[in-house]
């Protein structure tokens, strides 16, 4: 009796949480439109910031999860290839994930020991990747909602273009060399 509730349980919660991410989830943001005010956090749990205080060009990187292999590759690129970003007018390079801040924080510190000018942010909520329409149940595999892979050009504050990976384990549309190809 015991193994069917947990069952009945199991699988009533996992129906909750892929109703919750497709109610959650906004229309997929399309270009010309504004980056969402929707707020993240980088370094302090405490601090909250909005992506409307960029200018210029920037790349927004939305991955499933830090410290997963795919992603951690993934950002790896983008981390080496920083310079070839800022050569195509791109002022910087954000990393959005639906984890907490401390995990956000020691994901950087494990992929750039001595540092870089990547911006790490935590989605803690999946707020930001929901407002955005880029959000997915990745329950089995990773517990909870979780941001698809995507990579969106920022101008200002409005989206010039978006890339988006829909298989988690596919890097193709959203890699570091692809982008730069776009740009």
């Amino acid at each position: 009796m015991t193994a069917i509730l947990s069952s009945a349980t199991a699988s009533a919660a996992d129906a909750a949480h892929a109703a919750a991410s497709s109610i959650l989830a906004a229309a997929q943001i399309t270009p010309g439109t504004p980056i969402p005010a929707t707020p993240v956090k980088e370094n302090d749990p405490d601090q909250m910031i909005t992506f409307r205080y960029l200018f210029g060009r920037n790349i927004i990187l939305g991955v499933p999860g830090a410290f997963t292999r795919p992603c951690s590759g993934q950002i790896l690129e983008y981390i080496y290839s920083f310079k070839d970003f800022q050569d195509k007018n791109v002022h910087g390079i954000h990393v959005v994930s639906v984890n907490d801040v401390f995990v956000m924080k020691a994901w950087k510190d494990s992929l750039a020991r001595e540092g870089t000018p990547v911006h790490f942010y935590a989605d803690d909520r999946g707020a930001f990747s929901s407002a955005l329409g880029l959000i997915f149940d990745a329950t089995p595999r990773l517990g909870s909602p979780r941001a698809k892979r995507y990579a969106l050009v920022v101008d200002d504050d409005k989206v010039s273009a978006v890339y988006v990976d829909n298989d988690p384990d596919e890097i193709t549309a959203t890699a570091a060399e692809s982008l730069l190809k776009t740009l």
